[in-house]
């Protein structure tokens, strides 16, 4: 009789688990920092590795942080959208260069053009895993007073900012 059981809890079973993921999308992973202080860090700047850079600097003041690679598709493809947003001056942006080869992110950096007020150099990591990075690219909006009101995962464009963070840069607090 166990024998005849088994395969079909088993199937049950793998099948709530595809439901599930069937019906939920992958870029809304929560985070455990909406609503919360964003995690503090400290790094060495990209283009000036003998400087430290890091949350302080950004400090009091609302601004996005975009966790970003080289070797990240995605993150070539919100690239232009960065460096609009960067022109526009409406919130400075703060990269975290994210488990990457430097001499490949400075050489970016000059091709494409630089959005961001500076970017870290976390070449281990460990930033990133502070801050509940999954995979690049991933941008937070942090507020004046350092809480994260959003994360968003994948490529950030003109509509996803419209619909995402303009209202919660209005409002001022963190989405659900």
């Amino acid at each position: 009789m166990l024998r005849f059981v088994a395969p079909i809890v088993a199937f049950i079973l793998l099948f709530v688990v595809f439901a599930f993921g069937l019906f939920n999308d992958p870029r809304k992973l929560p985070s455990p920092f909406l609503g919360e202080q964003a995690p503090v860090f400290e790094l060495p700047s990209l283009t000036e590795p003998e400087r430290l850079v890091g949350s302080t600097d950004y400090a009091g003041q609302p601004a996005l942080v975009n966790v970003w690679a080289t070797w990240c598709v995605g993150c070539r493809q919100e690239h232009d959208f960065l460096l609009q947003l960067a022109a526009t001056g409406t919130i400075p942006i703060y990269g975290i260069n994210w488990r990457d080869n430097r001499r490949e992110a400075l050489s970016w950096i000059q091709q494409l053009g630089d959005p961001y007020e500076f970017s870290a150099f976390d070449e281990d990591g460990r930033v990133g895993i502070d801050w509940g990075v999954y995979g690049a690219p991933e941008t937070f909006l942090i507020n004046a007073e350092g809480i994260v009101l959003h994360k968003h995962l994948g490529p950030l464009t003109a509509a996803i900012w419209e619909r995402d963070f303009i209202p919660l840069l209005e409002a001022g607090g963190p989405s659900s």
